[in-house]
């Protein structure tokens, strides 16, 4: 029975030389990891100095330009077109609509796609 108890002991030590040899390995790993973090930090190049910085445009910052746009027709042909068939190849731009005012839902029309609502008004 004596011997029984000396086999669990030699496990359990076992157990733990094992734990504190993997504690090791994974310190080992965290610092090599930092240090490697840091040598890679250092070859970095350093933050732009406040005279490299931008600067707005000597007229001021850009200002927002607010349009309406409208695409270009379909032309109309008596079959279906294909995208190569189009003009451009199906890329056609838009145009600046000569219309100042926002399109917005007439009353009685669906509120959005499918939907089938009142308008938004």
């Amino acid at each position: 029975m004596n011997t029984a108890w000396m086999d669990i002991a030699a496990g359990r030590g076992a157990l733990g030389v094992g734990l504190i040899v993997a504690g090791v390995v994974v310190v080992a790993v965290l610092i090599g990891a930092f240090w490697l973090g840091v040598r890679v930090k250092r070859r970095e190049l350093p933050p732009p100095s406040p005279e490299e910085q931008p600067r707005p445009p000597d007229g001021g910052p850009v200002r927002e330009v607010r349009e309406n746009r409208e695409p270009h027709d379909v032309p109309r042909s008596d079959h279906r077109l294909t995208p190569h068939e189009l003009p451009g190849h199906g890329n056609v731009p838009t145009r600046t609509s000569p219309s100042k005012e926002r399109p917005r839902w007439n009353e009685g029309s669906s509120g959005s796609f499918g939907s089938g609502g009142p308008g938004a008004r």
